[in-house]
């Protein structure tokens, strides 16, 4: 059964049973079901038919979740923009998607030459749940990521991806929900993790919490926790790096189930965070947003001397259907033990970059593995592969790292800020602050001035988690033996 059918199915099983919590207020499967009608209405009301793809204003009401559905309904795919990102990225974004209409819950966020379709209030009596047509090559959503040139690059993922997803997710009874759970949504609707903590606690009938964008994320968290008593939890590392301070006032007995992935994990506190959960099984999970989100898994083991490199906690093993190998450079396979570039391969995986040929032949090759030719995805990431299978992260290949779980391309917050001071020398460095969550800072070399300038502008530019949040000066660049600059060493001037 294909994804939008399992979603209608649980829809009508699940009719009187909680969808919901959103500020507090809590919504059936059927007031769900309204929405979603209504959100539909308006859009066969307002939008040109030929339009396959339309942007959804990544707010957090029922009416954005809704507005999710009701274009998959229509045939359409749906692109995630936040009203945080600077008017030019949206711009760029919508117009290489070729999308015309913004689908919006909100009053006061408007595009010139873009139309907008008010979605706040929908709702119908008679619902309007039958899909206009369906075919598993459609697009669900196209996601865009930080790009090393200056632009961000499209990800576009299909119904087919999502149900080899969900179906290999679906193999594991681990990872299965249980209508009874109660499920955090803590993620923004432009960031990948959000597909899968939006629609698998809806595919079986579980009710989600979700974070309210005025909120302070990490204590709003713990406040759901213990409050409304989450039992399914899948979160970004930082969080409990936030939430350490107070580790020793947590008991969180209900929670059953505890995932993190996004950005590596760190041996310690989770252990620590382990004795915050008692009764839970913790996971760390991995997966790029060209391949659907999630790829391996690896479970927590009581008492057990955890697999790590560095301290970091293993990606685990592949899900059934995800093809993983090891390459050097020349993209052959690596022996085992031996570091390389982890390369994916399945159906999960993307047709390529949005209108990218050129980085499209950078990231994609192919391969023949055991008598069958793979399309493989190279992530960037360098990782190890032990005797049993598991895979452990060592590094990044290139300067891409993650902040708040989002992927940034350092390389093209450079590119903005040299543009803004007319081509001075400078590198932006990842370095981790007192609570060991990943900040941005910017290096300059030459003689010191004042970098308000420097900061308004690529706010105008970027989305905020790319902005410096440290910016310095140098007299000159250190380098090493090779002659390069030795980022290590500049990241110790933040230390």
């Amino acid at each position: 059964m294909n994804i939008l059918s399992r979603f209608l199915e649980s829809l009508q099983n699940n009719d009187a049973r909680k969808s919901f919590c959103i500020r507090d207020q809590y919504y059936t499967y059927h007031q769900f079901a309204q929405v979603i009608s209504g959100v539909r209405y308006r859009i066969k009301s307002g939008l040109n038919e030929t339009r396959n793809n339309v942007a959804i204003v990544a707010n957090d009401d029922i009416e954005t979740y809704a507005s999710i559905f009701a274009l998959w309904l229509e045939g359409k795919a749906y692109i995630p923009i936040s009203e945080h990102t600077p008017a030019d990225r949206i711009r760029y974004i919508l117009n290489e998607t070729n999308c015309t209409t913004i689908l919006n819950s909100e009053v006061g966020f408007n595009l010139d030459t873009f139309e907008t379709i008010g979605t706040s209030g929908a709702r119908r009596e008679i619902l309007d749940l039958d899909p206009t047509s369906f075919d598993e090559e459609r697009l669900a959503y196209v996601l865009f990521t930080s790009g090393s040139t200056g632009m961000p690059k499209g990800v576009p993922i299909t119904f087919k991806n999502l149900t080899a997803l969900f179906t290999a997710m679906d193999t594991q009874k681990e990872h299965q929900i249980q209508t009874n759970d109660k499920c955090l949504q803590m993620f923004e609707l432009t960031f990948d993790f959000s597909v899968v903590t939006t629609l698998y606690p809806l595919l079986y009938g579980a009710c989600l919490y979700t974070i309210p964008k005025d909120q302070i994320k990490y204590f709003y968290i713990y406040k759901l926790i213990i409050e409304k008593k989450l039992t399914y939890l899948v979160m970004v590392p930082s969080v409990i790096h936030y939430l350490k301070p107070y580790f020793s006032e947590i008991n969180a007995v209900d929670v059953r189930y505890c995932c993190f992935g996004a950005a590596p994990l760190d041996e310690t506190i989770a252990t620590d965070w382990e004795r915050c959960v008692p009764n839970a099984t913790l996971y760390n999970s991995y997966g790029p947003t060209e391949f659907t989100v999630t790829t391996s898994y690896y479970a927590f083991n009581d008492n057990a001397e955890h697999r790590t490199v560095n301290g970091v906690i293993s990606l685990g093993k592949p899900l059934d259907g995800v093809v993983a190998i090891i390459c050097n450079d020349l993209e052959e396979i690596v022996p085992l033990g031996t570091t390389g570039e982890l390369c994916l391969a399945g159906a999960q995986l993307t047709s390529g970059y949005w209108n990218n040929p050129n980085k499209n032949e950078q990231s994609f090759f192919t391969k023949e593995l055991n008598g069958k030719m793979l399309t493989f995805y190279k992530t960037g990431d360098l990782c190890i592969q032990d005797q049993e299978g598991y895979i452990m992260f060592v590094g990044r290949k290139d300067f891409q790292v993650k902040i708040r779980g989002y992927r940034v391309e350092l390389s093209e917050i450079e590119f903005h800020a040299k543009e803004i001071t007319s081509g001075l020398n400078l590198m932006a460095i990842d370095f981790l602050n007192n609570l060991k969550n990943t900040e941005i800072g910017l290096v300059i070399e030459g003689n010191q001035f004042d970098t308000k300038l420097i900061t308004n502008e690529l706010k105008k530019r970027l989305p905020d988690y790319m902005i410096p949040t440290k910016i310095i000066f140098a007299a000159a660049f250190p380098l090493n033996a090779n002659g390069k600059v030795d980022r290590k060493v500049v990241r110790e001037f933040f230390e």
